[in-house]
């Protein structure tokens, strides 16, 4: 089975002892696409020289909901400075969380705004994680408010980026109807292991959804492990730590949620990938 990783935090602190090990793990295992996202200035030029120490690797650069109100003026330019290298091939992580509120929901909105506006800037795409509190939708429907605000779905996303994805729903987390109104704005979407915990049984409807050219899968690595994931003692970081190979057990799941072979869904996934992000050609 062909594999991509969409979203993997591999710069961050549990991977400090292993990170290449994992990165070689990682590409052993089948690993044939693997993007690593930044949630601030720090951890996205961390990501962006993963990048440009190794091709195999791409990069995102952006800041995350909960870091939204730590973020300097400085650090955003640093933001923009990085995003304009080849090698960062999409806009985040950035979107919304108002489940567990780390900033005031209105700085939120107005760090999902620069993003989106760099996305048009850049011709990169935009990877929006969003998050409600159990049993709510206000992330969800803010986040699509935000986007049509935006122009994506309109003439200035398809400006932008044509017929590509202008964005990616990350780890996706919603209801059928805001991925069904996400898909009409032309977005991907990216499903992870947390398809597999209670309350996201409406991921199992909407991975039959989705059309195969903006299907991607990933781990959000080191969060989010699928079952089978053992628990292990890594320093600073308490229970399972998820990690790139691991994404095959959401890649099978996905298969199965769509009456697909292994085979025809990881060829899928690959071209899917390499149609939402523009890499670089080696060399």
């Amino acid at each position: 089975m062909r594999l991509i990783d969409s979203h993997a935090h591999l710069q961050s602190d549990p991977f400090e002892t292993d990170r290449a090990a994992t990165v070689e793990a990682s590409f052993d295992a089948g690993i044939e696409r693997l993007l690593v996202p930044g949630w601030d200035a720090g951890s996205s030029a961390r990501a962006l020289a993963m990048a440009l120490a190794d091709p195999r690797i791409d990069a995102a650069v952006g800041v995350h909901p909960h870091d939204a109100s730590a973020c300097s003026e400085a650090d955003w330019a640093e933001i923009v400075h990085l995003a304009a290298d080849p090698r960062a091939v999409a806009i985040g992580e950035t979107g919304l969380d108002f489940d567990r509120m780390h900033s005031p929901q209105e700085e939120q909105l107005a760090n999902l705004r620069r993003h989106l506006r760099l996305a048009l800037d850049t011709g990169k795409p935009a990877i929006l994680h969003c998050r409600s509190a159990a049993g709510q939708r206000d992330a969800q429907d803010a986040l699509l408010s935000e986007l049509r605000a935006a122009g994506f779905g309109g003439s200035p996303s398809a400006v932008a980026f044509g017929t590509r994805p202008p964005a990616l729903l990350h780890s996706f987390s919603g209801p059928v109807d805001y991925a069904a109104a996400a898909l009409e704005l032309g977005l991907a979407v990216s499903f992870s292991g947390l398809v597999f915990r209670r309350g996201e049984e409406a991921s199992a409807d909407v991975a039959r959804l989705v059309p195969g050219e903006r299907l991607l899968i990933e781990t959000d690595s080191p969060y989010l492990a699928p079952p089978g994931v053992p628990r292990g003692s890594v320093p600073g970081f308490g229970g399972r730590r998820n990690s790139p190979p691991w994404v095959r057990v959401t890649g099978e799941w996905l298969a199965q949620q769509r009456g697909q072979s292994p085979d025809s869904i990881g060829s899928g996934l690959v071209a899917a990938y390499d149609a939402t992000f523009r890499r670089p050609s080696p060399g």
